[in-house]
Formats: structure tokens, C-alpha cells, sequence
């Protein structure tokens, strides 16, 4: 029986030590004390608005700083639409006007509403709109579902056959933050079926799947109070994508750290007597593993730091927070409530002192010594296939998602839009806003109003020496031909000498959004990429075997974007994908990815340092086949829960990950690692001195080398 060095010894009997797993209980059971009641106010310190996720530097975030001296920074326009197809007869506009003097005494209303502003139609005008400027104030993001509904109720009482929708920044807001109330609770039960059903397929025991789940609620309880403390305290952005990817993700990753101990400490049990001393070897032999796995997580979502997007760089922490907490939860307050229980908590499968190990007659056993007899076959046809896959990546569309196509449904605002879009200029409600120096607003106005796109442009209004105007465009700011009219007003406005004009709006911050997405992606992904390098070149104390690992993952990552792009066109008639949307795939399912590939890696190493490469190998994927599976399907099961959402970006990035992560466990660890392994063979591990170990013989084979018959 190897034996524990003392350092490490010390450490791995603390959680599930006869005395230390009480003290682990009493400490986290203070913490959920402290943090818990935290855990439901993290809703009150996110910012939903668009605005706040852009760097500060970017033109259209300068432009809503000036904006603060003519109105505002809160103001978010409603556009409240009314349509007959028949036509607008003059009492219906006469109702129309009566409702505007009502918006206009509505909470958050400080300016003149503006309207009704009828359609050109003749001789009866089929629309009208009325614009509400709504200020919902620094905390208020969470008001607009209420304020919007207020102002349906306005406009519907006695419509008499006129439709009304309401529409614009404020109307795609409130529909936006609706979609978001409640997000917790939906994911939460969604995600805590997924991961009950998994653990009572795997473990088959109507009682072992309740530690794991107390654990990473306690773990999910506790990191969401401390993103509550740092959103409060600290300026850390915090929106409701990113509370629900960190829902997710600690459900979905903590309990793949708990199969991979609960695995490790079921083998153990069958070779210790005592349940404490089986948990230290447990948590000596799994642990690197798990922690070599949840730190390349953290990291990896560590290096979101860099990038200019407010809303990408918040998430980084958010999600490395989670990690960080469900890794020590399962390593430290798990190994106390299985040693506390005892093997009872196994029921009806005990692993009983002394019972067999029947893992080399598993499913894993099997493909791994099919891929054995011919394993460079094996690794072409899979890397073939894979290749062809990710092909389907050049169809991708991620220019960006508009109004209507962020949401998988159709709500009112959606409709409002297309409303609008007929009977007005698609830009209407939604204008390029122009800051420029006083003095020059002339030239700038006339630079303005000459831009191809732009339908009409106001007088410029002055105030300490800036002038601020507002231009109508042609189209939507959120198509293609809204952005490139914003491209063309912001050149020419530039170009008028000395008036350090700006453009921002809506449009701007959609472009500026983009264009800070290229950049963060073009940083990122190689920051990831050398990061993981790093820590498993250290894991594995070898260069060619990380190289062979991120290769495999990397293939699996443009596979998983192929296949998503066939989904997206032609199964889900999803219109685009969001510009950070491969970014966020990239960094989700290479880091966990890497997960799986850690997991067996340092077991095969573990086990070449006894038999040789080849069987090492083989002996690896034997053992940690079945508990990885279990880990891949609940990862990709609580990902896909991000489906049940009515957002598009979700709906698109949990798709994508569970598909990814499915991919990881069933193909690319299971054939590609495992082939490319035992074609390397032993020069796996160059440069380390375990290359130089050879391979052991069967015995049979030893003895008819000597020249003995082996028995029959």
C-alpha cells in the first residue's frame, strides 16, 4: 500500500478526519450563516443597462457622459404605438392626446412627452407614437416592467379597435428585465432536477445523491453572497446573465468535482477498513486532479478581466468566485458529510473492505481496448470527422442580434417595433445623438443632415458651450444599415474642423458593443490558451502531452461551433448569434473541457508511473470512463437549462456548451485523447524522465520470451 507523504498527509485527513470533519461542518455552517441571508439580495445590485457594459472609453459611452448636462443619464425613451389598418379616425387621436397628458404625469416622467406624432399616410393616418421619456433613476432598471405596464393599461383603457404596443429603449428594456425576474428561481429548480436525476442514475441510491446537492447549495449560497458584497461594495458589474451563468456553472461544476470524489472515495473504501483513512487516500489521489481542474476553471474565467467589455470583464469574477467556492466546498465539506454518514449513505451498492474492483469489465474497458487495435485509425477517423464538423463554422452568423431576435418569443415590444417600422422611419424614437463644440453646431448639423441614411436632424440645442442634436435614420439601429449610417455620421462629423464632435444612441452603443467584443476575443482566446498550456505542462510535468490535450479541445470547440451554426439556421430560425457569443463558448468549454481531459490524464500518469504508457492508459479511461460520463451529463443537462430562458444569447450559449461539453466526454477523451495516447505512447510525457519508462509486458508474453511456456 503506497503511503501518504506527510505534508500532503496532514492535508488530505484534515476534512474527513475524525475530529477535523466537525470542525469543517461548524465552519461552514457558520459561513452559510453569515452570507446565506446575502444570497437574495444579489438581484438588487445588478445593472441590466446596456449602457453601463461598454468601457469607458468607447464614443458612445463619452457621448452619455455630455448627455448628463442636457438631461438625464437615466432617461430611457418609450415609444407608445398606436395602429388601426383602416385608418386613425380624429376621435382616436383625440383619446391619443389625452393619454399623452397621462404618460406625462407618470412617476419618472420629468420631461415633455413628445406627441402623438401621426403617420403620413392619407387620408386617415394608420399609426401614431407617442415618445415618453422615462427616467428610472440609478436603481430603477428593475421599475421598467412595472412603468411599461402602467403605460399599456393607459393606452389600451377604451382603444376601441386600436392596437397599442409600447416599444423603443424602454419597452425592449422592460421586456428584458421581465425575462430576467425570476431567473434564479427557474434555473435553480431546472438545474437541481437535472442534477438529482444524473445522481440518482449514476449512484443508483435513494439517499448518497443528497450530500452532493446540500454541498453545492451551500457553495451556490455562499459565493452569491460574496458577489452581493463586491457588487455592493467593491464596483464589480453584476447583471442577470451573469448571476444565472454563475447559477450554473456551480451547479453544474461543483457536483463534477463531487462525482469524481465520491468515485475515488467508493475505490478506496474497498481497499481501507476505516472510512477515514479511505478518504485520505481519496483526497490525496483525487485531489491534484480536482484542484489542478477548478484552478484552470477560475483562471481561465480570471482572464475575462482583460477584456474592454464592462459585462464580460464582471463576469470573470463572478465566475471564478463560484468555481473557486464549489471546489472548496466539495474538497473540504463533502469528504466531512460522507466520513460523518459512513458507507450506509451507499445503499443498497455498499462498497464493502475487501469487495472487487469491476471496472475493467465496464464500457470504458471495451472502447478502450477496441481503440487499441488500431489506434491511429481511430484518431484520424475521429480528428476527420471533427473537421468536417466544425466547417459548419463559416456559416455562423455573429454580427449581432437584433431587438426582435434577442428574444426566442415575440413579445410587445417586438410587435411595437414592427409596427413602427411600417408607418415611420425604422429609426424613429431611437436617434444618433451628435455632441459637438457650440460654435461649430452649424457645420456640424449640415455635415449631419448630408449622411446618406438619415431622414431628418433637429436644431441643435446649446448649453455651456456644447451643442447636442438629434438625427432620425432611415433604418433600425440594430440592422446592419442603422450601424453602417452611424459609421457614416460619425466620419463626417468627425471631419468638421475643431468641433470634437460624438456620436452616440442607440445604434453607437450596438457598434461600440461589437467592436469591443473583436477586441476582447482577439485577446482572450490566446491568453486562455497559454494559461491552460501552463497549468497542465505543471500538472503533468510535461510539454508534448498539454500541446496533444489543448489540440484536442480546440477541435472540439470549432466542432461544437459548427454544429451549433446547422441549429441556429436551418432547426431554431435563431436569426444571428450575439458577437461575444463564441468568446463565452470558447472560454466555457475549453477550460471545462481541459476538466475532463485532467481527470484522466493524471490517472493514466498515475498509472504509467506502475505498468507503462499503453496500459496506463487504458487502465485510466477504465476507471474514470463512467464517473467522467456522469460529470459530462451534468454539465451539459445544467447548461441546457439556460434554454428554458427566453433570451436568445442563453438559449444559444447553453446549447452550444452542452453540446460541446457532450462532445469532450463522449468523443474527444473517450477515442481522440485515448488513440492519440497510445500512438504517441510513452513519448507522451516529453521531456519528463517518465518517457523513459517502457511499457510492462503481460506476463504470459515475459515467459514465452524466455523461453518458458506460459501455464495453461
Amino acid at each position: 500500500m503506497d503511503e501518504i507523504p506527510s505534508g500532503a498527509g496532514r492535508a488530505a485527513r484534515l476534512p474527513g478526519g475524525k475530529t477535523g470533519k466537525w470542525v469543517v461542518l461548524v465552519l461552514w455552517l457558520g459561513a452559510l450563516a453569515a452570507l446565506g441571508p446575502l444570497a437574495g439580495k444579489l438581484t438588487d445590485v445588478q445593472d441590466n443597462q446596456a449602457s453601463s457594459w461598454l468601457p469607458a472609453s468607447a464614443e458612445s459611452t463619452e457621448v452619455l457622459r455630455v448627455l448628463e448636462g442636457f438631461r438625464s443619464s437615466n432617461e430611457v425613451p418609450a415609444i407608445v404605438v398606436y395602429d388601426r389598418p383602416e385608418g386613425l379616425r380624429q376621435a382616436d387621436l383625440a383619446r391619443i392626446a389625452d393619454d399623452t397628458r397621462a404618460f406625462g404625469a407618470l412617476d419618472g416622467v420629468d420631461r415633455r412627452v413628445v406627441g402623438p406624432i401621426p403617420s403620413g399616410e392619407r387620408p386617415l393616418p394608420q399609426a401614431a407614437q407617442v415618445v415618453v421619456p422615462l427616467d428610472i433613476g440609478e436603481d430603477g432598471w428593475d421599475r421598467l416592467p412595472g412603468l411599461i405596464d402602467e403605460m399599456r393599461r393607459i393606452a389600451s383603457d377604451g382603444a376601441g379597435g386600436v392596437s397599442v404596443h409600447v416599444t423603443g429603449p424602454a419597452g425592449f428594456g422592460g421586456d428584458s428585465a421581465e425575462a430576467f425576474e425570476g431567473i434564479d428561481s427557474t434555473l435553480l429548480y431546472a438545474a437541481l432536477a437535472v442534477v438529482v436525476t444524473m445522481l440518482l442514475l449514476t449512484y443508483r441510491s435513494p439517499s448518497l445523491w443528497v450530500l452532493p446537492v446540500l454541498v453545492v447549495g451551500s457553495a451556490l449560497a455562499v459565493a452569491q453572497g460574496v458577489v452581493y458584497l463586491l457588487a455592493r461594495y467593491a464596483d464589480l458589474t453584476v447583471n442577470g446573465q451573469s448571476a444565472g451563468i454563475l447559477l450554473v456553472l456551480v451547479f453544474g461544476a461543483g457536483t463534477d468535482y463531487a462525482l469524481l470524489l465520491v468515485a475515488r472515495y467508493r475505490e478506496e473504501l474497498r481497499t481501507h477498513s476505516d472510512r477515514h483513512e479511505a478518504m485520505a487516500y481519496a483526497l490525496h489521489r483525487a485531489g491534484p486532479a480536482i484542484w489542478a481542474s477548478g484552478a484552470t476553471v477560475a483562471i481561465s474565467m480570471l482572464c475575462l478581466l482583460f477584456a474592454d467589455l464592462n459585462s464580460t470583464a464582471g463576469l470573470g469574477p463572478v465566475a471564478a468566485i463560484g468555481i473557486g467556492i464549489a471546489l472548496l466546498a466539495m474538497v473540504t465539506l463533502l469528504p466531512a458529510l460522507l466520513t460523518i454518514t459512513g458507507r450506509w449513505v451507499f445503499w443498497p451498492v455498499r462498497p464493502a473492505f475487501g469487495s472487487p474492483d469491476r471496472t475493467d469489465r465496464g464500457l470504458w474497458a471495451r472502447i478502450g481496448r477496441t481503440v487499441a487495435r488500431g489506434p491511429r485509425v481511430a484518431w484520424v477517423v475521429t480528428a476527420v470527422v471533427l473537421g468536417a464538423l466544425a466547417l459548419g463554422t463559416l456559416t455562423l452568423k455573429t454580427d449581432g442580434l437584433t431587438n426582435a431576435g434577442s428574444f426566442t418569443g415575440t413579445p410587445d415590444s417586438v410587435v411595437g417595433e414592427r409596427v413602427l417600422a411600417e408607418h415611420f422611419p425604422a429609426g424613429a424614437g431611437q436617434p444618433i445623438q451628435v455632441v459637438a463644440n457650440a460654435g461649430q453646431a452649424g457645420q456640424v448639423r449640415e455635415a449631419f443632415a448630408d449622411v446618406p441614411g438619415v431622414v431628418s436632424v433637429g436644431q441643435p440645442v446649446v448649453r455651456d458651450g456644447v451643442a447636442y442634436l438629434e438625427g432620425t435614420t432611415e433604418a433600425a439601429p440594430d440592422t446592419p444599415e442603422g450601424l453602417a449610417t452611424l459609421v457614416d455620421v460619425r466620419d463626417a462629423v468627425h471631419a468638421v474642423p475643431g468641433a470634437d464632435a460624438l456620436a452616440g444612441g442607440q445604434a453607437a452603443l450596438l457598434y461600440d458593443t461589437a467592436q469591443a467584443n473583436t477586441h476582447d476575443r482577439n485577446l482572450i482566446i490566446p491568453l486562455v490558451l497559454v494559461v491552460v498550456f501552463c497549468i497542465l505542462a505543471v500538472l503533468l510535468r510535461a510539454l508534448l502531452a498539454p500541446l496533444v490535450l489543448i489540440a484536442t479541445v480546440v477541435l472540439s470547440f470549432l466542432a461544437t461551433l459548427g454544429i451549433s451554426a446547422f441549429f441556429f439556421n436551418t432547426v431554431f430560425g435563431f436569426e444571428n448569434a450575439d458577437p461575444s457569443f463564441p468568446l463565452f463558448v470558447f472560454v466555457f468549454l475549453v477550460a471545462l473541457g481541459i476538466d475532463y481531459n485532467i481527470f484522466l490524464m493524471t490517472r493514466v500518469r498515475e498509472e504509467a508511473a506502475r505498468h507503462g504508457t499503453r496500459r496506463g492508459m487504458l487502465t485510466g479511461l477504465a476507471t474514470t470512463g463512467g464517473v467522467i460520463t456522469s460529470a459530462g451529463l451534468v454539465l451539459a443537462g445544467t447548461f441546457a437549462v439556460l434554454g428554458t430562458l427566453p433570451l436568445t444569447f442563453l438559449a444559444e450559449l447553453g446549447f452550444a456548451v452542452a453540446v460541446g461539453v457532450l462532445i469532450d466526454t463522449m468523443i474527444v477523451r473517450g477515442v481522440l485523447v485515448c488513440a492519440l495516447t497510445l500512438d504517441i505512447g510513452r513519448w507522451i510525457w516529453w521531456p519528463d524522465r517518465l518517457m523513459h519508462k517502457r511499457d510492462e509486458q503481460p506476463p504470459a508474453v515475459r515467459l514465452q520470451e524466455s523461453g518458458s511456456a506460459a501455464p495453461g
